[in-house]
């Protein structure tokens, strides 16, 4: 066990040192020089004192998010070596006799001590939001957050973990098959409910309070064939200081909703192309391809993470004091092998995120006809996150879902709008 959680505590560090030396030592982010002066150059729409602080800013959050990805499958680790897992199933099984409240009890225990653990990563991430005036909201509020994010989290996990481990037990070799097969209308339920019953939790959503502002949007929804009969407004200034758009929901459910960030830092014509953006997304069905390509991925992931728990556990189960896949304290391995492959998948995902994320953009610049506006909108939105407009390679491919703000730009400012016939 020794062994184990020495190796586990090096691993991380050595990790940790990595990440520190690309990010602060090896890479600059830089652009290049044949884009040095044009739209996408940050020193022809940044003050010298907010370039240094987009590169300190950006910097950090990158180290702290290459930290923190890993850091849950480190405690699911712990959890499983040092026996913790197999305790808190004797805890559960000693508690109660049906099995839902068995695996309730399991799982509340394994969720605190996460959560418990997490807490202080996170408030560093709070606390360096704070510190560069991206954060606007009181640390009572954030903690409000947290607790709504750990009870939503505790009651959807537990549900997940009750039914994965019923399957293990019951369908020994084809429950990957019947996981996924759940995992469908699961998924396409929890994205229904999300705009009505879980976004409310954390904001305020109501209809665009600018009418004349909202006519306009809709006469491009019209135009776009888009049955819409209201853009929604949230009121995430209270959090934030940066700015935001997106599409959410599906079916009837489904809505365009507008950070009040947006409207009150971006003109009209800044905010009707991004919403013709969000209605690109909507024509071009980029939700349900997206939810497809998660179907697919997730399908393949359930089967290699049923392999590898069979393999580690016929291998490893000693140490990692396991007998079966289908025990409550094997959970904590499951979600650990399916957090190292979402992470491991991520740049692959980020990547065809990017391209409809481009695709939404080029059919924005055709709707609105203005290059001008997608442009400093670009600029306006690198500006309130302090976000680089090139970033360092590893940090496109893991965690940008868009393109980068210097490549938007430049595709953008280099666009020809058709002229009509």
């Amino acid at each position: 066990m020794r062994r184990w959680l020495t190796a586990a505590v090096l691993g991380y560090f050595l990790y940790g040192l990595f990440i520190y030396w690309y990010l602060f030592l090896s890479s600059d982010g830089s652009l290049p020089q044949y884009l040095e002066g044009t739209p996408a150059d940050p020193k022809t729409f940044l003050t010298g004192r907010e370039l240094l602080l987009s590169e300190e800013y950006s910097r950090k959050k990158d180290f702290l998010f290459f930290l923190t990805a890993p850091f849950e499958w480190f405690i699911y680790l712990v959890l499983l070596i040092t026996g913790l897992s197999g305790k808190f199933q004797k805890w559960a099984e000693g508690t109660a006799r049906y099995f839902i409240v068995r695996v309730a009890v399991f799982w509340f225990w394994v969720s605190l001590l996460t959560a418990a653990l997490s807490l202080p990563v996170h408030y560093i991430g709070y606390g360096l939001a704070k510190e560069y005036h991206i954060s606007t909201q009181p640390f009572s509020s954030w903690m409000k957050d947290q607790l709504i994010d750990f009870w939503i989290g505790y009651a959807i996990m537990t549900l997940l973990a009750a039914v994965l481990v019923f399957l293990i037990r019951k369908y020994k070799r084809r429950w990957w098959l019947a996981a996924w097969i759940l995992s469908i209308p699961f998924s396409l339920f929890l994205m229904f409910l999300q705009p009505v019953l879980l976004d409310p939790l954390y904001n305020d959503f109501y209809p665009l309070k600018d009418k004349e502002l909202e006519a306009k949007i809709l006469q491009i929804a019209e135009r776009a064939d888009i049955p819409a009969e209201h853009v929604y407004e949230v009121n995430m200034s209270e959090k934030t200081s940066s700015m935001n758009a997106y599409v959410t929901g599906i079916g009837s459910n489904s809505r365009i909703v507008l950070w009040d960030t947006t409207l009150q830092k971006l003109k009209e014509n800044e905010i009707l192309f991004i919403m013709a953006h969000e209605m690109g997304h909507y024509v071009m069905k980029h939700i349900y391809v997206g939810i497809a390509g998660y179907l697919l991925l997730s399908l393949a992931g359930l089967f290699l993470v049923k392999q590898l728990m069979e393999w580690l556990i016929s291998f490893r189960g000693k140490r990692l004091q396991l007998d079966s896949p289908g025990q409550l304290a094997a959970l904590p391995l499951f979600f650990l092998l399916i957090g190292v492959l979402s992470f491991a998948s991520s740049p692959l995902t980020n990547a065809v995120s990017r391209m409809q994320e481009k695709s939404a953009d080029m059919y924005a610049i055709e709707m609105t006809g203005d290059k001008e506006a997608a442009v400093r909108t670009f600029q306006e939105l690198a500006k309130s996150g302090l976000s680089r407009v090139n970033p360092p390679e590893l940090v496109k491919q893991f965690r940008y879902a868009h393109p980068t703000m210097a490549e938007r730009i430049m595709y953008m400012d280099g666009w020809t709008v058709p002229e009509e016939e």
